[in-house]
């Protein structure tokens, strides 16, 4: 069964910092691209960030540039988000997603799997 379990979101103060894991079980996804996405309350789905195969070409929605690290360890099968300078904005439901090709995606029905979400909140 394939899996995708994020972790590490938490309640955290303005200006702080979290790092979210997606862990990836059931196959390997080293050969595909991954993105995280987030949704708050009355909002659709939207990319925070997405990462190429073999993690060399990222991309980042203009509200996190700067902000947020995206980054992968394919020997761990597993995929990271760096979150620096946190506003109450950013709070969502984050999500990690894997797509069925190697180049970054953006749209989230170019992705295939997805993890059940892990709840960031910034208090201001």
């Amino acid at each position: 069964q394939v899996r995708l379990v994020e972790s590490g979101g938490e309640l955290v103060q303005a200006g702080g910092s979290l790092r979210l894991s997606c862990a990836a079980s059931g196959r390997t996804f080293s050969t595909n691209a991954m993105g995280w996405f987030r949704q708050a309350p009355g909002q659709e789905r939207e990319l925070v960030a997405a990462i190429n195969w073999i993690g060399l070409i990222t991309d980042y929605a203009a509200s996190v540039k700067g902000r947020f690290t995206i980054s992968r360890d394919n020997a761990k099968n597993t995929l990271y988000l760096q979150m620096n300078s946190l506003k109450s904005e950013d709070t969502a439901v984050y999500y990690c997603a894997a797509s069925d090709g190697i180049n970054v995606a953006r749209n989230p029905n170019q992705y295939a799997y997805w993890g059940q979400g892990t709840q960031v909140t910034v208090s201001s």
